[in-house]
């Protein structure tokens, strides 16, 4: 009988375990976006100007290849 509670106090602990990992594992994963993208997300808010969005670009499409 004791084996029986201790077995099914470890599935309780292991099962709350199992729950809160595969919820802290859904929000850790970062949103991977094209770095083009969020580049001329920058350049369309004003964040930087025309001369640094040409630079910045062409080092990324360098990278690339």
């Amino acid at each position: 009988m004791t084996v029986a509670m201790v077995a099914f106090w470890a599935l309780v602990v292991f099962a709350v375990l199992a729950l809160f990992r595969t919820q802290r594992s859904g929000e850790s994963t970062p949103d991977r976006r094209d770095p083009m993208q969020i580049l001329d997300e920058r350049f369309a808010r004003g964040e930087i100007d025309e001369d640094e969005y040409h630079a910045r670009s062409s080092v990324l499409r360098a990278s690339v290849h």
